[in-house]
């Protein structure tokens, strides 16, 4: 294990702190306050490589690693939730779910529009009685010919209203068990019977769109079945343990934009004739947040490097989602306490920053959904089984000597 980085990293990391600092972060105050997401944003993540960065250059894609893929998520986040949100659903729930288990046919029909941004991705997973018990899905596919007829609804998708293409998931068998009635379709706009609906009076990340997906007999082409059928709940589940390593590494650079913030104002803002930053206290939730950056960090650069070797990385996935996400809410109220009755105020990024943290905590698995899962794997009640296509290790076969 070496976390050294490679010149292909870092030159990713810097593509997209510059993207960042040039795309994201003169705007994002006003976008937030506005609740505005620039709809030509994903078109420039795309043609500045950042969609593609971890799919293969066949497919239009940067050829590169799971490790670049964290570090692009880290700087993104950095500057914005919203937009980090986008290569959480757009490359790793949906994109990176489809290079998986997805057909040849339909990979080149996708993924190359994915990679370069011309599409966005959405997700569509969640529904109104079925959030972390994902086998509780009411959402149906009945086979009609050659197609599927959908009828159901799905919420809280991040960019429904704004997405092309949607990953949804939905029952095909109801009498098989839970856990094995469940497919996975991929569902373009456009298609009769498919709407989609935003969701207003969000705690945070109001830079971005979220909203609902409903079906009424929307057909959906035998094609377009992502696996066979019955298949769909291990589709899920290895989608998210791609989800919930980008998350892991927003929440990082969501830390350091809270510590960055905090040094920052502890250093000029006085009280009692000195700076705060000489109050022990001060000092106390200053370095809280450098250890939880750097546990943090490593937790996730290691997930990132299991998925390199093409190893099941779902227990220590989990285990950064969880670190990190809980880490960085406590940073940004920190952070928060730190700029006193400013940072109760819009003056200054941190009270954004904390109610942006706050939905991470939930998302992609509740906290509590990835204590459970630690305990099991420690009490030998959980074990990884063998999927019947697993992610291919990195570098892919078809990039070997292009130097990527």
């Amino acid at each position: 294990m070496d976390f050294s980085f490679t010149e292909e990293q870092l030159a990713v990391k810097r593509l997209a702190r510059e993207f960042a600092d040039r795309e994201i972060r003169p705007y994002i105050a006003r976008w937030d306050r506005e609740r505005h997401f620039p709809q030509d944003l994903p078109r420039k993540m795309g043609e500045q490589g950042l969609l593609g960065v971890c799919l293969p250059r066949r497919y239009e894609g940067s050829g590169l690693d799971y490790v670049a893929l964290a570090l692009v998520c880290e700087e993104i986040e950095k500057a914005e939730t919203a937009y980090r949100e986008i290569l959480s659903v757009h490359v790793a729930l949906h994109a990176l779910t489809l290079l998986q288990w997805g057909s040849e046919e339909q990979k080149r029909r996708f993924l190359p529009d994915l990679a370069t941004g011309r599409r966005l991705a959405a997700f569509g997973l969640t529904e109104p009685d079925a959030g972390s018990d994902v086998a509780g899905l009411r959402t149906t596919a009945r086979r009609d010919g050659g197609s599927y007829v959908l009828n159901g609804q799905k919420t809280w998708i991040s960019y429904a209203d704004r997405a092309d293409v949607f990953l949804v998931f939905a029952r095909t068998d109801p009498e098989a068990p839970r856990h094995e009635g469940i497919s996975a379709f991929i569902v373009e706009r456009g298609t009769p019977g498919f709407t989609t609906s935003t969701i207003e009076g969000k705690l945070g990340v109001w830079a971005g769109n979220t909203g609902s997906l409903h079906f009424a007999d929307a057909r959906v082409p035998v094609e377009n079945r992502l696996g066979e059928e019955g298949e769909g709940f291990k589709i899920a589940m290895s989608a998210l343990d791609n989800g919930r390593l980008t998350v892991a590494a927003g929440s990082v650079g969501l830390i350091e934009a809270c510590l960055e913030a905090s040094v920052a104002y502890a250093r000029t803002r006085r009280a009692f004739g000195r700076p705060i930053g000489e109050f022990q206290l001060v000092q106390r939730m200053i370095a809280k947040m450098v250890r939880a950056r750097d546990t943090s960090r490593w937790v996730t650069y290691y997930a990132a490097w299991l998925k390199n070797q093409g190893r099941r990385a779902t227990r220590e996935v989990a285990l950064a989602k969880w670190h990190a996400t809980t880490l960085a809410f406590e940073s940004a109220v920190d952070a928060v306490q730190i700029h006193g009755a400013y940072g109760f105020s819009s003056d200054f990024p941190v009270e954004r920053y904390m109610r942006n943290a706050k939905g991470a905590v939930i998302y992609e698995g509740t906290t509590e959904v990835q204590e459970v899962l630690q305990a099991e794997y420690a009490l030998g009640l959980r074990e990884d089984r063998p999927l019947r296509r697993e992610l291919p290790a990195w570098p892919f076969a078809e990039d070997a000597g292009q130097g990527g």
